[in-house]
C-alpha cells in the first residue's frame, strides 16, 4: 500500500511542484494538498498520514504548530519541512516540534521524491545548505555545558515516545517496525536512543522510567 503524504503548502505554484514529485513515485500517495493550518487540521481529523509535508510560514499560523498537532494526533506519523527559512531558529524549532526532516524549496522534484522516501525508511534528510549552517554555528559557539540526565528526558522525539508506547503496549520490533513502516534495524535505533536518553538498559526499565516521567499512557488492551 503507497505511503499517505499530507502537503500542506500556501503557494499554489509552489504546491503544484511538491505534488509533482510526490505523484512521481508509486509508493507515494498524495492524499490531500492544502494551503493553511486549517484545511491541514480538517485533513488530520479525517486521515492519519504518513508523511506531513508542510511549509513553516503559512496564512493561519506555523507549520511546527502542525507538527506538534500531527505527533500527537498520529503519533506513527513523520514529518518533514519544507521551507524558504533556513536559519537556526526556524530549524531549531521545527525539530522541537518533531520534525525528521528539513529541506529547502530550491530543492529539485527528484531531490523532495528521494527525500520522503528516505523519511519513511528512518533517515532523516536535511539540505546540505542547513547542514553547513549549522555545522559552522555549532563550530562557532562556545563549549557546551553538560546536560543533567533528567533533561535528556524531555529531549526524547515524537517517534521515540510513539516507539516507547508500542514497546509498553507489548509489541515485539517487528510488531513495531510494521506499524511504523520502518525497518526492524531502525526500531533497534530508536530503543537504543531511548535507552541512553532515559539511562537505562532494558525494554521494562525504560517503560517504567517513561510513565513515572508521564511521558506514556497506560498499555492499551
Amino acid at each position: 500500500m503507497p505511503h499517505r503524504i499530507l502537503l500542506v503548502e500556501d503557494d499554489a505554484r509552489t504546491r503544484a511542484r511538491l505534488a509533482r514529485a510526490i505523484a512521481a513515485n508509486p509508493a507515494l500517495c498524495l492524499i490531500a494538498d492544502v494551503g493553511s493550518c486549517a484545511e491541514a487540521r480538517a485533513q488530520l481529523v479525517r486521515v492519519a498520514p504518513d508523511v506531513l509535508l508542510t511549509d513553516l510560514g503559512l496564512p493561519d499560523g506555523s507549520g511546527a504548530d502542525l507538527i506538534r498537532e500531527t505527533c500527537a494526533a498520529h503519533p506513527q506519523a513523520r514529518s518533514m519541512v519544507i521551507t524558504v527559512f533556513g536559519d537556526e531558529a526556524h530549524v531549531v524549532e521545527a525539530i522541537r516540534a518533531g520534525a525528521s526532516g528539513y529541506l529547502l524549496k530550491d530543492a529539485s522534484e527528484r531531490e523532495i521524491g528521494r527525500a520522503i522516501a528516505d523519511l519513511l525508511a528512518g533517515g532523516s534528510p536535511i539540505s546540505a545548505a542547513v547542514a553547513r549552517y549549522l555545522l559552522k554555528h555549532l563550530q562557532a559557539a562556545p563549549a557546551l555545558v553538560p546536560m543533567p540526565a533528567a533533561k535528556l528526558v524531555d529531549e526524547l522525539s515524537a517517534r521515540e515516545i510513539g516507539v516507547l508506547q508500542l514497546v509498553a503496549d507489548g509489541c515485539s520490533y517487528a510488531e513495531i517496525a510494521t506499524r511504523l513502516f520502518i525497518s526492524i534495524n531502525t526500531v533497534g535505533t530508536h530503543i537504543k536512543h531511548i535507552y541512553d536518553k532515559l539511562a537505562v538498559n532494558s525494554r521494562g526499565k525504560a517503560v517504567r522510567e517513561a510513565e513515572q516521567r508521564g511521558l506514556l499512557t497506560r498499555p492499551r488492551n
